[in-house]
């Protein structure tokens, strides 16, 4: 099976690095520098993953996670949420927008792949409203 990716931030060397750590024969990325287009992309493909910088320009990742999570033909892709803010309020803020995930930027390939592998082959149910940090890990919402 393939998956499809979308990939949105404003920072070309942060996609980069997402991109070189997901590519894979099994994952199609797609990209978005800013959330007007992440939108755009994400109702063209309808990827089964979104990664979403929090700060972009124009609309912000938790507006777009919003939307995605509204759109019934969207609405089943998870969403990690990355960020240079690591506060709870940026967590909480995340959770409520409908993000499965949360990730500290910097934050390691190794916690990318993790988090990207165990959305995708668990395809996770809807979040609640407790947030699990794991030690070494990213943050998962559940």
């Amino acid at each position: 099976m393939t998956y499809q990716v979308l990939i949105a931030d404003d920072d070309p060397s942060l996609r980069l690095l997402v991109s070189t750590t997901l590519e894979d024969d099994g994952v199609t990325l797609v990209q978005a520098r800013d959330g007007a287009q992440a939108l755009a992309v994400a109702r063209s493909v309808k990827p089964d993953l979104v990664l979403l910088d929090i700060s972009m320009p124009g609309l912000t990742g938790l507006e777009v996670c919003r939307e995605l999570k509204a759109d019934p033909e969207l609405a089943h892709a998870p969403v990690i949420m990355l960020t240079a803010h690591a506060r709870e309020s940026d967590r909480q803020a995340c959770l409520e927008a409908g993000a499965r995930a949360f990730l500290s930027k910097p934050f390691s390939p190794l916690q990318l792949l993790h988090i990207v592998d165990e959305l995708l082959l668990t395809q996770a149910p809807a979040p609640s409203t407790v947030i699990r940090a794991l030690a070494a890990t990213p943050h998962l919402l559940e």
